[in-house]
């Protein structure tokens, strides 16, 4: 196996104490984002947008892009990736505001671009 798999594998979405006394926003982009069709086992690629107001914690930007990386690999649906990479930085942060947006390729001459935020859920600002 080389190391960036095993880092991969390995890998768990870390936080970080926000040590800031300010409401701020931080802005995530990750342009090589790929998963795999979970009908036809052909790739799919897209650029993820992360966007949050941290409450206590902020997530650790080389566990997050290894984490995106492990879905490479994964038979998953364009909705189900992009509801799960929320549910997991929710349920990390603790955010007062998270949107994730999955901004995907065309395939097939069909663009498709799945966004999920706090406020969808009754939540946020």
């Amino acid at each position: 196996m080389k190391y960036g798999q095993d880092a991969i594998l390995n890998n768990q979405l870390e936080r970080w104490d926000n040590k800031n006394n300010f409401k701020f926003e931080v802005n995530i982009e990750f342009g090589e984002f790929t998963c795999l069709c979970p009908r036809s086992g052909y790739p799919d690629f897209a650029a993820i947008k992360i966007k949050y107001i941290p409450n206590k914690y902020v997530v650790e930007l080389k566990s997050l892009k290894l984490f995106l990386n492990s879905f490479r690999d994964k038979y998953i649906s364009h909705e189900d990736s992009i509801n799960l990479i929320y549910a997991y930085l929710h349920n990390l942060l603790e955010p007062i505001f998270l949107e994730v947006v999955g901004d995907f390729n065309p395939r097939g001459n069909v663009k498709t671009i799945i966004k999920i935020d706090s406020n969808m859920q009754g939540g946020g600002l």
